[in-house]
């Protein structure tokens, strides 16, 4: 992952109070500068205002790799899972931090193990941004979020990675269930 973006997700794990994504991030940041020439992502490129933008390539979804489809499948299933009780009010505390423990620990997977392109790349770390800002508010980390609307934007990144990203049998969990 980029430089910058694991700079990201460490920021957003420890604002969140999240020390294993932000250790994961800035591993993979150390190991990224150790392997210098090795990394398959692209850390020098510059950040253009429109980096980030969803986009395809050229007209088709963007080529996955395993360790992005394993740990975004099960994200998606742990939100899936949830949705009955966030949708009736029954998810206590101790259910979100243990949901946003879980999408940590997917995000951390993404950020150490997954090699893409870099075109593809940037199209990832929009939706992980997504994804993240999500979880941090589904932790309580929001003061005037809602943990559920937290999951709702979760949800938006599982939906935005399902349109941007080749991923046979794939489906983002429905919000209205």
């Amino acid at each position: 992952m980029k430089r910058n973006f694991l700079h990201l997700l460490a920021g957003i794990a420890i604002a969140a109070g999240s020390s294993s994504l932000a250790l994961a991030a800035q591993g993979g940041h150390d190991q990224a500068r150790e392997r210098a020439g090795t990394h398959t992502h692209d850390d020098s490129h510059a950040h253009a205002s429109d980096a980030h933008a969803l986009r395809l390539d050229n007209g088709r979804k963007w080529t996955s790799d395993d360790a992005l489809r394993s740990s975004m499948s099960r994200i998606a299933s742990a939100v899936d899972s949830k949705l009955p009780a966030v949708h009736a009010g029954e998810m206590s505390a101790a259910q979100y931090d243990s949901l946003g423990r879980e999408i940590d620990t997917q995000v951390a997977n993404i950020v150490q193990n997954c090699k893409l392109e870099p075109a593809a790349d940037d199209v990832l770390h929009a939706i992980l941004a997504t994804m993240m800002e999500g979880n941090e508010a589904l932790q309580g980390g929001k003061e005037k979020a809602k943990r559920s609307a937290g999951v709702v934007q979760v949800v938006k990144a599982l939906e935005q990675y399902g349109e941007y990203f080749e991923h046979p049998g794939f489906a983002a969990p429905k919000v209205g269930h």
